[in-house]
């Protein structure tokens, strides 16, 4: 399979005394995944042409509009505001954590916040040691939606959704992406 310039661990770590280290055994990276069902009872793995088909692809673009996402707190994506017009509708993403202190997510302002596809696991982890696996204690965050209650701040406190149905139409909130029609 054609990976180009794919690594499963693209960064290092570097101290102030001058030594850096590239794929330490304790480094996780977090991967947009596809959707793809997901085994959390296979092994992990660590082949290349296994791990790529559950990684994600995306095409960065540059342009010259400005670029803001909305999130609506409901089970229907806001509008564009005036003189903007929209780019794609999603759900609203917030973060991914695995065991221990890891983790990574999105600023709510930026694009990346705003998933055109929601699918659960959301994201697939890859270990230092060079294996990939979507695991059991990884939990994704996604904003909630509000639920028109009079008390603020608890809405929605214990609600639990089960099944794909239940929280698209009323747990996870969603989005837009508006681009601005004149600079």
């Amino acid at each position: 399979a054609e990976y180009g310039e794919f690594q499963l661990l693209p960064f290092m770590q570097c101290s102030a005394s001058d030594v850096c280290r590239h794929g330490v055994r304790t480094d996780k990276s977090f991967w947009l995944g596809t959707n793809i069902d997901a085994s959390f009872a296979t092994k992990p793995m660590n082949n290349i042409d296994e791990i790529l088909p559950h990684i994600s692809r995306c095409r960065v673009c540059m342009g010259t509009k400005y670029i803001i996402t909305r999130h609506s707190f409901k089970s229907i994506a806001p509008e564009c505001p005036d003189d903007f017009s929209q780019v794609w509708t999603g759900y609203s993403y917030v973060m991914v954590t695995s065991s221990s202190t890891s983790g990574g997510g999105q600023d709510l302002s930026s694009a990346g916040s705003c998933l055109e596809n929601f699918f659960l696991p959301t994201f697939i982890e890859c270990l230092g040691r060079g294996t990939c696996s979507y695991y059991i204690n990884n939990l994704d965050y996604w904003l909630a939606q509000n639920q028109e209650t009079n008390q603020p701040g608890m809405w929605g406190m214990g609600n639990v959704y089960s099944g794909l149905t239940d929280i698209l139409d009323q747990g996870v909130s969603r989005c837009v992406v508006c681009s601005r029609n004149s600079v």
